[in-house]
């Protein structure tokens, strides 16, 4: 057996990453809590409820650039010492915010927290799929990103609870207090790495050379996009089409955030075995499950069990995603899977943009699951052209003819060996 397949994926994981879950479950309430507690924060601030939606896409691109960016400024810095300042700054971000009564203030506040989020999102996943290892590095990323999936289904209600009862701030103080305990908590127990030579900015950008990591990126970005859009504009669906009242949405929606908790620990624990299969297998479920909606959105049960497996599906992207960027950018990890954290983020600006535009057209309510199926089946041409890569590769080399030098060739043939 090649030293490179996973002999196993039962083994225990390492501490470190059901740690490094907390902090994800930080990251992922503050992104998604916005939207809850939106109209409290207009009032408070006094801007129409529209000008406050500018928070939303203000994080949204504070991830999309700072991800890449906060990579490149900390390649010196050891990666426990990263993920504490990025808790730090976070916690910083969500205090400023708190304490002040200016919009402005507090939109920038947002862009350092969404700073701060994608620098810890990006050196997690590095510091996770390290520790666990080439055959169990999809499997801890599906356990470190089931804090997105606890987010949903605790954190998100909470905080939106807490914002409604006793105003926003106080949502913020959470976030702020919960951090710093987690800082503490992670700069105790993370265990600190050998040394290492910090590797050069042009050796990092370097990676930007790599086409099938930028293959893989296009996915992430179609896939989650595309199931995003349809998640982000489910409310109206569910209360225009299904027939739901807006008391019941809540519950309908803390299935898809069970339905992400599974889907991130079975995409991780499929994708150690065979990732580009795991990932095709989860382009395609959720687009079926998008499509499925439009006709079935007008049965209550139909309804509610899709969009439990549209988590299940669509969340599975955040544990296939990384590992195999990473494993494509072998030589600049951390920038590898700090693209993918803008990868994620490129496809949900994209994603909802469409999706309210189709919202807005004839389609109405069913528009966005229609933007989704279109995304999710376009994000499948580039797991297909990978796929295909893999098999001319595969064929070149049982005809013993000789394969077309390239740049990080043997790298590639040892991914081919565990890619499918």
């Amino acid at each position: 057996m090649s030293p490179l397949r996973p002999k196993s994926t039962s083994s225990k994981l390492p501490f470190v990453v059901p740690l490094l879950a907390l902090g994800t479950f930080l990251m992922s309430t503050t992104e998604f809590i916005i939207a809850g507690i939106l109209p409290e924060m207009a009032s408070d601030l006094g801007v129409s409820v529209s000008q406050a939606g500018l928070l939303i896409t203000a994080f949204a691109i504070g991830m999309i650039v700072g991800g890449p960016t906060i990579s490149l400024a900390t390649l010196r810095l050891p990666r426990r010492s990263t993920l504490v300042l990025a808790l730090g700054t976070f916690a910083a971000g969500h205090l400023i915010a708190a304490l002040s009564s200016s919009f402005t203030v507090v939109l920038a506040a947002r862009v350092l927290t969404a700073l701060a989020t994608g620098a810890f999102l990006s050196v997690a996943s590095v510091v996770a799929t390290s520790a666990a290892g080439p055959a169990a590095a999809s499997r801890a990323m599906g356990v470190m990103m089931s804090g997105m999936g606890l987010a949903i289904v605790a954190g998100v209600p909470l905080g939106s609870f807490v914002g409604q009862s006793i105003g926003w701030r106080g949502t913020f103080w959470a976030l702020t207090v919960l951090a710093a305990i987690v800082a503490v908590v992670i700069g105790r127990f993370i265990p600190g790495e050998e040394h290492r030579e910090a590797p050069s900015v042009r050796s990092q950008l370097g990676v930007l050379r790599h086409g099938r990591m930028w293959l893989v990126l296009a996915a992430t970005a179609l896939v989650s996009g595309g199931f995003l859009a349809a998640y982000s504009y489910i409310s109206p669906l569910l209360t225009e089409r299904t027939g739901l009242s807006e008391g019941v949405v809540p519950l309908v929606l803390v299935g898809f955030g069970i339905g992400a908790l599974l889907g991130t620990n079975l995409g991780g624990r499929f994708g150690d075995r065979r990732p580009l299969t795991t990932f095709l297998a989860i382009a395609a479920g959720s687009g079926l499950v998008m499509l499925l909606l439009i006709p079935l959105s007008t049965s209550v049960p139909a309804t509610v069990v899709l969009v439990v497996l549209l988590g299940l599906t669509g969340m599975a992207v955040t544990s296939i995603a990384t590992p195999l960027a990473v494993r494509f950018g072998h030589s600049a990890p951390g920038l590898a899977a700090a693209l993918t954290v803008s990868g994620f983020n490129v496809g949900i600006a994209v994603g909802t943009w469409l999706a309210g535009s189709a919202l807005d057209s004839s389609l109405g309510v069913k528009g966005p699951e229609a933007v989704g199926v279109v995304m999710a089946a376009l994000g499948m041409i580039p797991l297909l052209i990978l796929a295909a890569l893999r098999a001319t590769r595969t064929n070149t080399a049982e005809a013993g003819l000789p394969a077309e030098p390239a740049e990080g060739s043997s790298q590639d043939e040892a991914d081919d060996r565990v890619l499918v």
